[in-house]
């Protein structure tokens, strides 16, 4: 082989590991953003569900007779759905 041959072979497997490395690069930026992204989400829904418990709980606190007759309403239909089944 001569030696330009392997001059060009060499300058292509450089390219070659430049661009794995660009690549690489790339690919980690993009799962950061998108671990943080999936953080920002779950601090989202957490904060959700805080909120829909204490609504639950005030509810609950607010009709007591209520809440107790819709859980055995409940009750009921699941007991009666798992009977089914």
């Amino acid at each position: 082989m001569s030696r330009s041959n392997e001059g060009n072979q060499g300058a292509a497997g450089q390219n070659v590991r430049e661009m794995g490395e660009q690549v690489r690069q790339q690919a980690q930026q993009k799962y950061e953003e998108l671990r943080e992204q999936a953080g920002e989400y779950y601090e989202q829904g957490r904060q959700k569900a805080q909120e829909v418990q204490q609504s639950v709980e005030e509810y609950v606190r607010e009709q007591p007779i209520k809440s107790l007759m819709i859980a055995a309403a409940c009750g009921l239909v699941l007991g009666v759905l798992w009977k089914k089944s």
